[in-house]
């Protein structure tokens, strides 16, 4: 069989996989993974890096799908590439303890990337992993051993790049010239509400060429051969993220629903199911993929490969560099420096000594200049209230690229971005290397709580720091004074809020929130032994 009609086998699989699975929770979205079919073959089967059986590899690329209701697409691509996700996972779509949930979901299903659920929020993500590729590389790549060297691939849709947080995240990529970022856009016109030229009429590729972004236009979305040379050529160049458009039918395949909203986020039905099988010219049962076909689609071998030649790459580079080698695996890990225990232990005997009397965002900045020497990892930021939120340190770098056309640095200038920003560092904890931290206003959480709320569902380690708290703000008026905010904070499963009162509470309020897992399976008795302490001659039990 010719390549060509190889891969196009391979975007009716998914079409078929994605019709049945749909029709039998007759609940889902069908239309996108159709209508992206071809662009998820020219993108997995012929550019992608990564492998099915490691599914956590470290310099795999990452893909991230924005639009996350066009689940069933990822899910399809897991299936048919090897990950260990079943044909009968497939079946169960939608259904409660699944492993292919209606909205992708980190930590649930090997290969995702990160929870998609509210629209552009994806996309804020992916900036964020792209940044931590960036200088990961910066940090640890030496001549001759580009150890972090990877791209970031996203799918979005008409609904995430009308989200306004796409603005505040694709602008700031733009300005930090994250090269590695390649975002696919379906564009089909069609939302919920039917045809989006009454609602969003934008002009995407003039809009991206002013955040100073890469754009290729006029893409045939259902030409793989088309698709595969712009993303060749968005990976040959070295000095803008880029943006291919890529235009598409809604729901290809489907003779009747076809470029409708109809198609959009229901079943096809019955009846139309057939007469798409037919017209794609299927004849096997619901969920029965020919043997061929999975052999088409296996990337475990290419991906135990393209490991190996890395591993064997890293093995060379911890003999030349053991302690840089160390480092970056120890990063990776999410593993805290072996002597952090004492060093917070340390700490709190410092400033129970001192018994400062500080304001707590003076005391969290006298906290944060003590961790910086001991956490490289460390990765600070403010959405443009540095001053105010004394979330830097003496002699930081700003992160922005440097003399050598690399980006370097420890801290983030977000603008006045605060949702872009807690998607951004959601990104960055997801990737690995790296412990994001930021600041603003409290009042501003309400900007960026859809992407706090992400950060505690996905269990990441994330810090947010949160100034100015008081209704004592008069001067700035009602708009300023947060009165609700920490109440409804604490509304939010996972997520743990410190209002510590005095320099003491802030070091354990840090170095708690540094420390917590991961996985959240705590043991208690440790934490309970670690936050027992002695002030002055009155015992905190926090």
């Amino acid at each position: 069989m010719e390549k060509q009609n190889i891969h196009n086998t391979i975007a009716d699989t998914i079409r078929i996989l994605t019709m049945d699975a749909v029709e039998k929770a007759n609940s889902g979205h069908p239309g996108a993974p159709m209508g992206m079919a071809e662009i998820a073959t020219a993108l997995w089967m012929k550019n992608l890096r990564h492998n099915p059986a490691d599914p956590k590899w470290i310099d795999r690329d990452r893909f991230v799908l924005s639009n996350g209701h066009s689940s069933m697409l990822l899910y399809a691509l897991l299936h048919l590439t090897g990950y260990d996700l079943s044909i009968s996972q497939l079946k169960n779509f939608r259904q409660l303890g699944s492993l292919t949930p209606g909205h992708p979901e980190f930590g649930l299903t090997p290969g995702i990337e990160a929870t998609t659920g509210p629209l552009g929020q994806g996309l804020g993500n992916a900036v964020g992993m792209a940044l931590s590729e960036s200088l990961l590389s910066s940090e640890f790549n030496r001549p001759g051993y580009d150890i972090v060297n990877h791209f970031t691939y996203v799918f979005v849709g008409d609904g995430c790049l009308m989200e306004g947080i796409s603005h505040e995240v694709c602008s700031l990529a733009g300005t930090l010239k994250l090269s590695k970022l390649i975002v696919l856009y379906d564009s089909n016109g069609i939302s919920i509400d039917g045809n989006v030229k009454f609602w969003f009429n934008d002009d995407t590729s003039k809009r991206f060429e002013a955040y100073g972004w890469n754009v290729i236009d006029k893409i045939d979305g259902h030409n793989i051969t088309e698709i595969d040379l712009a993303i060749k050529k968005a990976k040959y160049q070295s000095d803008k993220p880029t943006i291919i458009i890529c235009q598409t039918v809604i729901g290809k395949g489907s003779p009747n629903k076809a470029g409708t909203a109809d198609i959009h986020g229901s079943p096809l039905g019955l009846e139309e199911t057939r007469l798409a099988k037919k017209y794609l010219n299927w004849t096997n049962d619901p969920f029965v993929i020919p043997e061929s076909t999975y052999k088409m689609c296996n990337s475990i071998e290419f991906g135990n490969s393209i490991q190996t030649t890395w591993e064997k790459q890293f093995h060379s580079y911890s003999l030349v560099y053991p302690k840089l080698a160390k480092e970056f695996k120890r990063r990776i890990k999410g593993h805290l420096p072996t002597n952090f225990s004492d060093f917070f232990q340390n700490l709190l005997k410092v400033t129970t000594k001192k018994n400062e009397d500080l304001s707590t965002r003076k005391a969290s900045q006298f906290v944060i200049t003590s961790l910086e020497k001991i956490l490289p990892e460390l990765l600070g930021g403010s959405a443009d209230l540095t001053r105010s939120n004394l979330t830097d340190w003496k002699g930081v770098e700003i992160v922005n690229k440097n003399d050598k056309g690399t980006i370097s640095g420890r801290y983030i200038n977000y603008g006045v971005r605060e949702f872009g920003m807690a998607a951004i560092m959601n990104g960055i904890a997801l990737h690995g290397g790296y412990l994001p931290f930021s600041g603003t206003f409290l009042t501003f959480s309400d900007y960026s709580r859809n992407a706090i709320r992400m950060s505690a569902l996905m269990k990441q380690r994330v810090i947010y720091v949160f100034t100015h708290d008081s209704i004592g703000l008069g001067e700035d008026g009602p708009t300023h004074q947060p009165i609700e905010q920490i109440a409804s904070l604490r509304l939010i499963p996972n997520l743990s809020v410190w209002r510590p009162c005095d320099i003491v509470e802030t070091v354990t309020a840090w170095c708690v929130g540094i420390q917590r897992p991961i996985n959240m399976e705590i043991n208690q008795k440790i934490w309970e032994d670690q936050l027992l302490f002695c002030y002055q001659d009155k015992t905190y039990h926090l």
